[in-house]
């Protein structure tokens, strides 16, 4: 189970970020096309609305910090200062250390249900109530964006489900760190698709080079 929320987890930040890049690019030259007086195309492009363009990448891109929060949690790949905290002793260490992800459960789960609260008081209420058949005479449709006329409160959700995720990404730490002992730790040197076996660690590779250069020199030397 953990696996597909992990890879959903990925997929989601891959996507927003990938088709992000991909709007913005066709927006910027659909902008420098539309200035040039080109026959035809010009007159073509300027059919085209492309205003949605800027409001929507806002959007995703703060989708994509809220779960990329999240991922940065699990993966251990958030900027932090543990000069002082390595220098502990070990039982003030661990003391230190949940006492952190505490922090971060109660304030990343305290945001989650804030943002939950605005958003069924933002207009969620009314669509759920609506869509059940249920009297909503008494509710608040709630407002929509500007340029793509959404629902503001579909784009609010980003708070409460980044926020609840990056919740249970600090319980999963702490459970891990009370186990093992050991937080996460991103190595910057990994590169995801490439197998590791069979490879030489760093002293090996050293040594088999200097063996070569040995060998090939020796090699020269006989006539």
């Amino acid at each position: 189970m953990m696996k597909y929320l992990d890879h959903l987890e990925e997929i989601i930040i891959t996507f927003l970020i990938g088709a992000a890049t991909v709007i913005i690019a066709v927006a910027v030259a659909h902008r420098y096309l539309s200035g040039l007086p080109i026959p035809g195309l010009q007159d073509w492009l300027l059919t085209i609305n492309m205003s949605w363009a800027q409001e929507l990448c806002i959007y995703m891109f703060v989708w994509m910090a809220k779960f990329g929060a999240a991922y940065g949690v699990r993966s251990g790949i958030h900027v932090g200062v543990d000069v002082l905290v390595t220098r502990l002793p070990d039982s003030w260490r661990k003391t230190t250390v949940i006492i952190a992800v505490l922090g971060g459960v109660i304030f990343t789960g305290l945001i989650g249900s804030l943002g939950a609260k605005f958003v069924w008081e933002n207009g969620m209420h009314y669509a759920v109530f609506n869509k059940l058949g249920m009297n909503v005479a008494d509710l608040i449709e709630g407002p929509t964006t500007p340029d793509l006329e959404w629902p503001t409160w579909i784009v609010y959700c980003a708070v409460p489900l980044g926020s609840y995720l990056m919740c249970f990404r600090f319980l999963q730490v702490g459970y891990a760190f009370l186990r093992t002992g050991e937080l996460p730790r991103h190595d910057h040197t990994h590169v995801d698709g490439i197998d590791e076996i069979g490879t030489l660690d760093s002293t090996e590779a050293l040594e088999e080079y200097e063996q070569h250069k040995f060998n090939h020199k020796e090699a020269g030397g006989v006539k």
